[in-house]
């Protein structure tokens, strides 16, 4: 401690500095060095490239934890490994706790859980964004289940903030066992490439159990979460550019459940037209293309931030503006599996739903769909079961929805992607759509199969018959003649026509009935 000046007030103050300065510089240099060589930030320079500079404030950063045993009692470092408080992002605040790998491997005990459970009731108590910045070594095993006891209280939390508030988990390390379950129940989960895993059981445990050889990147790395189990919504190659993506993410969610998203003024007129997306979108109903050129081509400046673009790809979940105003899109995608829906796609995009619904975030449902995939594998893996998340999600929905069908939209997939019949607020389709039970040939197939089988020219008959169906059940007003479609529009009228909708549909109150919840298919 400093020397004693005489003065009271200025020794007390000497001494504080002093100690607020150990708390802010952390462990020694060496530790400090051991993060840099492996390609990570410390907690605060993580901070700082998350908030808007100068605005972080800390609470407890001279908490110390108070077990005993092991040798604990010799190692009582201030912040106890984790950095709480809150600060703006874009103005806004928000609130944040970063583990500090260089305290105990950022490994969690009692101390170091009592400060999350703090910030994570302040920010359900503001109603303002949380966002876990996560490299942590999992439960401190030195002070037994008392740190599996913080976990639970975290679990509770985040449960009780699910809906309420944005929660944001950053994975910047390594996140084992139970740890791994707190992230799970957030919104969104970033993680980076080479530093970041997530697994319940690790390589050493796998290995020991199923003989499986296998990495942590291999096991649980970002890509693993990004591409393959669907944990992770986004996958980065650094940190900066994954914390950029956190603040813009941010800048287009509202603070909570009770708010709007920020509005931000458009230079693009709502009533411009989109006339190339007659080109882009083929006649034929079979022929391939990316929806995501429909996309920018209908949203503020071409401009839309996606979710899991790399999960589940025969579907597409992104957050766009239009006329200014934060939309969820969802929409198939045709030139991945022919954009049908299977069972990662309808998780994926009712999640997706869920969350737009609870933060009061309107929908555009974007409809070019064959249906569900076929497959012994997917029934077996109850597809009934996971399609039916996706219907769930639309009918529980209270928010602006509007559906506009591209071309083909059959059988229960149609239904499922937000149909009238579900509760659509608004339901558009393009001339060249095709709306019914099933494809002309596969009807055709099944209505007439005695006919065909009996003709001397089975397959002039079979032209003849898909023709007739065509004509009788396909064509493209066939649904708006029955008010299941309530208009057939120019495809450069698209923005126009979204646009319009939306604002209509801008004070919208829709109330679900008296329950305690729903059971969901889960």
């Amino acid at each position: 401690m400093s020397t004693a000046t005489g003065d009271p007030v200025r020794d007390r103050l000497a001494e504080l500095a002093e100690i607020k300065a150990l708390a802010a510089g952390g462990p020694d240099d060496k530790a400090t060095a051991r993060q840099r060589a492996k390609g990570k930030l410390t907690a605060r320079e993580r901070i700082d490239l998350l908030l808007d500079a100068g605005s972080f404030q800390e609470i407890e950063a001279l908490r110390r934890h108070r077990a005993t045993g092991f040798g604990l009692e010799d190692k009582r470092p201030y912040t106890d490994g984790v950095i709480t408080g809150w600060g703006t992002v874009e103005g806004r605040t928000v609130f944040v706790y970063a583990h500090d790998f260089r305290i105990f491997g950022g490994a969690l005990g009692e101390a170091h859980a009592t400060k999350i459970h703090k910030i994570m009731d302040m920010a359900l108590a503001a109603g303002a964004p949380l966002v876990s910045l996560n490299d942590g070594a999992g439960a401190r095993i030195q002070e037994g289940v008392t740190a599996l006891a913080g976990y639970g209280g975290i679990f509770q939390r985040n449960t009780k903030a699910s809906g309420v508030i944005p929660q944001i988990s950053v994975m910047l390390g390594p996140c084992a066992g139970g740890a791994a379950y707190s992230p799970a129940l957030t919104d969104f989960v970033f993680m980076v490439r080479e530093t970041s895993q997530m697994f319940i059981t690790g390589p050493d445990v796998v290995k020991a159990v199923t003989g499986e050889e296998i990495t942590q990147n291999g096991l649980g790395g970002a890509d693993v979460h990004a591409t393959v189990s669907g944990v992770a919504a986004f996958a980065y190659d650094d940190e900066a550019a994954c914390l950029e993506d956190v603040r813009y993410l941010l800048s287009m969610l509202p603070s909570n459940n009770r708010e709007t998203a920020p509005h931000q003024p458009s230079q693009d007129p709502a009533g411009r037209l989109t006339e190339t997306l007659r080109e882009i979108v083929p006649a034929n109903a079979h022929q391939a293309y990316d929806i995501r050129a429909v996309i920018e081509e209908i949203v503020d400046d071409g401009e839309y931030f996606e979710i899991q673009p790399g999960w589940a790809t025969n579907v597409v979940c992104a957050l766009v503006r239009l006329d200014g105003h934060v939309t969820g899109v969802v929409a198939n995608q045709p030139c991945a599996f022919a954009g049908v829906l299977d069972i990662h796609a309808s998780e994926k995009a009712a999640r997706f739903v869920q969350f737009c619904d609870a933060f009061s975030i309107p929908l555009v449902t974007l409809v070019d769909v064959p249906g569900f995939l076929p497959g012994v594998d997917q029934e077996h893996g109850g597809i009934i079961r996971h399609g039916a998340k996706l219907l769930y999600a639309y009918c529980n929905a209270t928010v602006p929805r509007v559906q506009l069908v591209l071309r083909k939209a059959y059988g229960g997939a149609y239904i499922v992607m937000d149909s009238r019949s579900i509760g659509a607020d608004v339901s558009l389709a393009w001339p060249g759509n095709e709306i019914a039970v099933m494809g002309a040939e596969g009807a055709a197939n099944v209505i007439f199969r005695r006919q065909i089988a009996a003709a001397d020219d089975p397959d002039a008959v079979r032209a003849q018959k898909i023709k007739e169906y065509q004509s009788e059940l396909m064509h493209p007003y066939y649904a708006a003649e029955r008010g299941l479609v309530d208009d057939v529009i120019d495809p450069a009228q698209t923005r126009t026509a979204l646009t319009g909708a939306l604002a209509m549909l801008r004070s919208k109150h829709a109330d679900l009935p008296s329950r305690k919840h729903g059971n969901p298919p889960v």
